[in-house]
């Protein structure tokens, strides 16, 4: 059984104090591959870190990072949509705050540098696909429920995509148009991108989740935890993982 241990850990991007959770298991010895968790627009909580731990349980140092800064968390979607809105109106600085992340989790004793990757929720899956297309320094990138517009690279930018990609997407995901989903797969397509689209039937926005429904509910969203859905992708993205660490 795996030994987990965890830590707060407090980093600075542009000024702006960001606040992570770091989780690995402790009997394992040496360096392994260390994968960055993006949340959802609710902001670093409890789910961003549960996933840390799981990541932490297959053997990988898991780090839930924060990208709103000061370790800012939403309590309902107004709250939300505020956060997102303003971090996603400055992509640049996005991309700053998920690099500074990206070097606090390279600079773990846990960690081989050389192999890392990034997971992402919603936003955060979106956010993944996005420095992807940015050329960031990763082996994989894994989008669950995410936010596709963002893998699309502005007209005269993005980089050549050297990230292994996986993108796990309910087919009745209404929040995220079908133009979306021909746009982004067009320009996986252009750029040549080792890119695993996988359409998972009958899901939802939020699949992946357990509190997606009971939120959906109260919130009149069209979100829905799909139990078969999370287990399928979860599934899948070890093997992605496994394929691009060449473990």
């Amino acid at each position: 059984m795996a030994n987990i241990r965890s830590e707060e850990v407090t980093y600075s991007a542009n000024g702006v104090e960001m606040n992570a959770y770091i989780a690995w298991d402790h009997d394992l010895e040496g360096e392994r591959p260390g994968v960055l968790v993006v949340h959802e627009w609710w902001g670093n909580n409890a789910y961003a870190r549960r996933r840390a731990d799981m990541l932490a349980e297959l053997g990988y140092t898991g780090m839930a990072l924060d990208m709103y800064g000061n370790g800012q968390v939403a309590d309902n979607p107004d709250e939300a949509g505020e956060l997102m809105n303003g971090l996603l109106a400055d992509l640049a600085t996005v991309r700053s705050r998920f690099t500074a992340a990206l070097e606090v989790l390279k600079a773990r004793r846990t960690v081989n540098a050389a192999h890392c990757a990034a997971i992402g929720y919603c936003m955060g899956g979106g956010i993944v696909l996005h420095m992807a297309r940015y050329g960031a320094d990763l082996k994989a990138v894994a989008s669950f429920h995410g936010a596709l517009p963002l893998g699309v690279a502005a007209p005269g930018e993005g980089s050549e995509v050297t990230a292994r990609i996986g993108v796990y997407h309910g087919e009745d995901d209404v929040l995220i148009p079908d133009e979306a989903v021909t746009e982004f797969r067009a320009e996986m397509e252009k750029t040549g991108a080792d890119c695993l689209f996988i359409p998972l039937p009958t899901a939802l926005h939020g699949f992946s989740n357990t509190l997606a429904t009971t939120n959906g509910e109260k919130y009149g969203l069209p979100l829905k935890y799909d139990e078969r859905a999370d287990s399928a992708s979860w599934n899948h993205m070890q093997l992605l993982l496994v394929s691009a660490f060449g473990q």
